[in-house]
This record gives structure tokens, sequence and C-alpha cells, in this order.
């Protein structure tokens, strides 16, 4: 059976990061049979997107768009945090705060659920795109349960079961290595 990550156009560490981290997330939703490709981000601006990153390139998407209210969860939140955030709020700027959103609704490092090759890229994506955000992770707190910190701290709601998190019992579940982390 065929990949179908394997259509997507390779590209070298060092490329433009924005490209390898839609292609991440379009590649791990073609991967997973998700539609659509990236969560409220319209299908014609998606694929024009992706047709002047990767021209010659199609992706077939399901019609329609899939609201952030779909399923209750927690991505019009952090939709609204990383375009508050983003640096460069251009079309590929824009489209990239879906996908982060998209991407951080799976079940795996953000890193993995972005089909990044590791957590450094991950981190050097953020801080060029969202440096104001990214400064706060001042304790390189993995960047999914960094993002849920923020948007509980926007909510005023209490997520730390010790008055501060290097007393937490949880500590390493939020600060330490990622597994297949670069």
């Amino acid at each position: 059976m065929l990949d179908p990550t394997d259509k997507l156009p390779r590209m070298r560490l060092g490329e433009d990061q924005r490209t390898l981290a839609l292609l991440g997330v379009v590649g791990q939703s073609l991967k997973a049979g998700r539609w659509p490709l990236i969560r409220g981000f319209p299908e014609e601006r998606l694929q024009a997107l992706l047709a002047a990153l990767c021209p010659g390139t199609r992706f077939a998407v399901a019609p329609g768009v899939w609201t952030p209210d779909d399923d209750g969860d927690e991505f019009a939140d952090l939709l609204d945090l990383l375009l508050e955030h983003l640096a460069l709020p251009d079309e590929s700027g824009i489209c990239l705060c879906h996908a982060i959103a998209t991407a951080a609704m799976g079940a795996n490092h953000l890193w993995q659920d972005m089909g990044l090759p590791g957590r450094k890229a991950l981190s050097d994506l953020l801080c060029e795109n969202f440096p104001v955000l990214a400064a706060k992770n001042v304790g390189d707190m993995k960047w999914k349960k960094f993002f849920y910190r923020q948007l509980c701290e926007r909510a005023g709601a209490p997520i730390c079961k010790a008055p501060h998190c290097a007393e937490c019992c949880d500590r390493a579940l939020c600060f330490g290595p990622e597994e297949g982390s670069e």
C-alpha cells in the first residue's frame, strides 16, 4: 500500500519552516485519512496556498470546512491564541496557525502530529513565527502542554497541582525529554 505522504514534495531541512510545517500537517492528515487536511481553513484558500508552495501538486480536499466548534475541543481557543501572537499575519501565517491548532488536537507530541523531524524544528518554527509567545516558554515546557497552560492562564483556571511547577509531581511530563526527539 502506498503511503500518501510519499506524494508530498521532499524538502531539505533549513528550507522554509512554514512550508515544512504546513506540508507536515497535510501529510499527517492524508496518512490518517483525516478531513479536512487543516481545520477551519477554507478549502479554496488551502488549495491556492498549497499550489503556490508546491507548483504542480494538487491535494484532494473534502468539500466544506470543519468549523472550530464541531468537536467542542480547544481548537478555537488555541487558534485565537496563535493568531494573536503571529508575527507576520500573511496567508501562509494564518494557515500555519490553523495547522498548528489542527495538529495540537492529535494524541502525540506536537512536533510528531505536525510531521516535523523533531522538537527542535518545532521550537525554531515557533520562535520565528510567534516570538513573543515562544519567549514565554522560559522553562522549555513541551509545546502542547505550554499552549494548554497559556489557555488555562487566560481562562484563570489553575493547572498545576503545586504552587510552582518545580514542586509539581507532573514536572517530568511537562518538561522532560520527548521520545524520538532530536
